[in-house]
Formats: structure tokens, sequence, C-alpha cells
């Protein structure tokens, strides 16, 4: 199995078909296959790379203290191992952020960037739903957290027509409860809205109507902050609309990532 040596750990990744460079980042679950819907329609055009985040899924790590910025790092980092000057980036919530840091900090590092179902800040609303689900993770267990993430995350019709969306997933996949609670509180101490403006790459901002995790107005105020972002609004597919419209979702993927100047 393909691991980058990073700061304090591993991280696992995974290549699939090739051409320009397209690094996915998945949310807060930290797990790579997120992106199981979208893999195999990417790399028929892009070189695509998927990791699990730093003590998540198969990445090792010795530290359990996280920020964005340290997310953010090992992204670089895996760029640096595979020897990337630049790549486009799609980043889905907890991704997106990580995207944000890099396109603003690092621009020479990134081509295109597409924020899925991310934010800018942590409105009263988004810390109260993220510090209720870090009470259920201590309180109750990560059995309890992942199926209240699970209510979270997909639309209720989703659940009629894919009943085995309400299974557990992995035991511990997401990592350990110290790990997530650490996660979470990297993600309440994030805010973008200094340096929005810094963002000069090509960006599309995409997310559902019905998302109970990052609802439309909190991407309203990343697209306002970049400026010249694009923002593709799907009708429904919740916080999870890659894997429950992947058809919708990868049509506007493709259509922003192929209407770039470069690949004309």
């Amino acid at each position: 199995m393909p691991f980058a040596e990073i700061k304090n750990g591993r991280l696992y990744y995974e290549e699939h078909g090739a051409g320009e460079p397209l690094l996915l980042i998945p949310g807060l679950g930290g797990v790579g296959a997120f992106w199981r819907s979208q893999i195999e329609c990417l790399a028929q055009r892009f070189r695509v790379i998927v990791h699990d985040h730093r003590g998540t899924g198969r990445s090792e790590t010795s530290t359990s203290q996280y920020s964005v910025a340290l997310m953010a790092d090992d992204v670089l980092e895996l760029m640096n191992h595979l020897h990337l000057d630049t790549a486009s980036i799609l980043g889905h919530s907890t991704g997106g952020v990580i995207a944000q840091t890099i396109a603003a900090w690092h621009p020479k590092r990134i081509g295109d960037l597409v924020l899925s179902a991310s934010w800018a800040y942590g409105d009263p609303y988004f810390r109260s739903l993220f510090k209720l689900r870090q009470t259920v993770l201590k309180s109750v267990g990560i059995e309890a957290y992942e199926q209240f993430g699970r209510l979270l995350r997909y639309p209720p019709w989703y659940f009629e027509r894919n009943p085995e969306a309400l299974t557990p997933t992995v035991p511990g996949e997401s990592g350990t409860v110290e790990v997530i609670s650490n996660r979470i509180n990297a993600l309440l101490d994030f805010d973008s809205r200094g340096f929005l403006s810094r963002i000069s790459a090509r960006t599309l901002i995409i997310g559902a109507l019905d998302d109970a995790v990052t609802p439309r107005y909190l991407w309203d105020e990343l697209a306002a902050g970049i400026g010249d972002a694009k923002v593709v609004t799907l009708a429904t597919g919740g916080h999870f609309c890659p894997q429950t419209q992947p058809e919708y979702y990868n049509k506007h993927l493709l259509d922003f990532l192929a209407s770039s100047s470069s690949r004309n």
C-alpha cells in the first residue's frame, strides 16, 4: 500500500487515472473512499489522488493535536512526495477548509479550486451543531456519534431508496474519540473570512439546497469573499451530495474543470 511520510506519521493515498493532477480531499470523516462515486468518472480525464487524513482510515499519526493548518501542510507534504508542484483541488466540507487554506497561502501550488459543501467560519448554528456532535461522541460513544452523523449527512428520501446508508460504517475508521474530538475543535477554530480575498484560483462552489450541516448561506459567504467564484446549487442531495447525486455533481465538476483555459 502506498504511504507518504509526513511529520509525525504516514498518509495512506491512492492514485487513479492519468493526466493533470487532481487532489480530492474528504471531509471530517477523513477517509478517501468518501469519493467512491467520483473517482472512476474523474480518472478518465485526470490523475486523481485521494488520501486518508492523518489519524483516520489507513493513515498513521503520532499526534492528535489537530489544526486546519496542519492538515493543509499534510496535503502539501503529500504533493511533495508525489513531486507535484501544482495540482487542482476538490475539497468537501472539512476538505474545503483545507483547500481554502492552501489556495490562500500557497497560491502557486494550486490550479483550479472546487469547494464542496464548505464554509468560511462557524456561525452560531454551525457551532451549536458541531458542539452537540462532540457531546454525543464523548458522552455516548462513537456508534451513536456515527448514527447521528448519518442522519445529518443524507436527505430523508435517501434512506428509503438506500436503507444500507443507515448501517454502521467500519468501526474506528474516522479515528478514535480523541482524534475526532480534536478534529472538530480544529473546525470550530477555523475562520477564513480574513484571507478569502487572497484566493486567486478559478473557483467552483457547489452544494445542495437541503444541506443540514453547511446550509447555503454559509457558502454564499465563501462566494462573496472569493469574488469571482462560480456557484452551483443542487436542488437536493444533503451534505453528502457527492454520494447522493453523483450524476449531477460529477457533470458540474467536469464542466467546470474542462472549461479551464489551460485545458482548451
